[in-house]
């Protein structure tokens, strides 16, 4: 696997995979986070339009643009469906927020070539890199 740093560095586009309307909810603080730190968020939540300034789309499939993260705010079990739409994405990596596991679909997604970062909050690393 890829350093994180190196992962955090070679990343411009991140889908954010259940981004929330909520500015007190974690994914909301670090979408808005990583969008100040220079990265192009994408919001996927099918419930909204628009969120921190980006359209909104209601799952992968339906971004016009090749993503680099696909970063994961869901509960575990909907992990796999998320891998699934990445790995026809063509997205780089799959990072799973702290508290978010599934090694099935971590095995799944290298064995499709993605990187995976799992159980870890992409906030965090990218502070600790200075």
């Amino acid at each position: 696997m890829k350093p994180i740093a190196e992962i955090l560095k070679s990343a411009r586009t991140i889908a954010v995979v259940g981004l929330s309307p909520k500015r007190y909810r974690p994914s909301y603080g670090v979408a808005e986070y990583l969008q100040k730190a220079g990265y192009r968020i994408i919001p996927v939540n099918p419930h909204e339009s628009e969120l921190l300034g980006e359209r909104c789309y209601p799952d992968l499939e339906a971004i016009p643009e090749a993503v680099d993260i696909v970063d994961i705010f869901r509960r575990s079990e909907f992990v796999p469906e998320i891998v699934e739409a990445a790995i026809r994405k063509g997205a780089k990596v799959i990072w799973m927020q702290e508290g978010v596991v599934h090694e099935d679909a971590a095995r799944r997604a290298q064995a499709a070539g993605l990187e995976v970062v799992m159980d870890r909050c992409i906030l965090k690393d990218h502070r600790r890199m200075g």
